[in-house]
């Protein structure tokens, strides 16, 4: 008898998988953009659904709840910030220069990724409950605190930066002086009376950050 496996069955089986695969990733993409506009409160999940092209039956098979996606989807969210910072290879840099391609990484980050923004207002809207669950999110900030805290300690021993600087404290302040600026540019352009959001006003803040995260830091 002919035991050969039956390649029809295993080639349906793959493509069963490819397809699960492509419908959770384009549910995890409706619920990206639903929730970075609406919050976790506002997001409902049958228009999640119909954007991925999919039923609501699917997303609680996946993911249990609305909560349950929001949980992957801010995950997500922060795991790909932590992992675009890793790539960018700062070891291999001086210490001055490491930190102010950090700087302008972040700044472009966000302009480029606003979603991340208002994601994480959400979050914290929630307290960080879903944050706090997530050992990938605590796994990945230790290794980029690790990563800044090495910058420094390189620094500290060229001379360049001043010693008992806190690498936790540091990337607050650079993320902080980004993040302000991008979520108060209506009000901002509106109370400075200037358009914050102008190519020129844009390089400008960040040469400013640049200029102030070093200042911060020399010795």
């Amino acid at each position: 008898m002919d035991a050969t496996p039956d390649k029809s069955k295993n080639g349906g089986k793959k493509r069963r998988l490819r397809d699960a695969e492509a419908t959770k990733l384009r549910i995890l993409e409706a619920a990206k953009s639903d929730f970075a506009k609406n919050g976790l409160g506002g997001a409902r999940v049958d228009v999640i659904a119909a954007k991925a092209k999919a039923n609501k039956r699917m997303i609680y098979h996946y993911f249990g709840s609305k909560d349950g996606l929001f949980q992957t989807v801010i995950e997500n969210a922060y795991l790909d910030i932590r992992s675009a910072e890793q790539k960018l290879h700062l070891d291999d840099l001086e210490p001055r220069e490491a930190l102010e391609r950090l700087v302008r990484f972040t700044w472009q980050y966000y302009l480029k990724n606003p979603e991340f923004i208002t994601l994480v207002n959400s979050e914290n809207l929630h307290r960080a409950k879903h944050v706090k669950k997530s050992e990938l999110i605590k796994t990945a900030s230790r290794k980029f605190v690790a990563m800044v805290s090495s910058i420094l300690e390189r620094g500290v021993r060229s001379g360049d930066f001043r010693a008992g600087i806190d690498p936790a404290q540091l990337n607050i302040t650079i993320a902080a002086i980004g993040y302000y600026y991008i979520t108060n540019r209506f009000t901002g352009s509106i109370i400075f009376e200037r358009d914050l959001m102008d190519k020129n006003a844009l390089n400008e803040r960040l040469e400013f950050n640049i200029d102030t995260i070093i200042r911060l830091v020399s010795a």
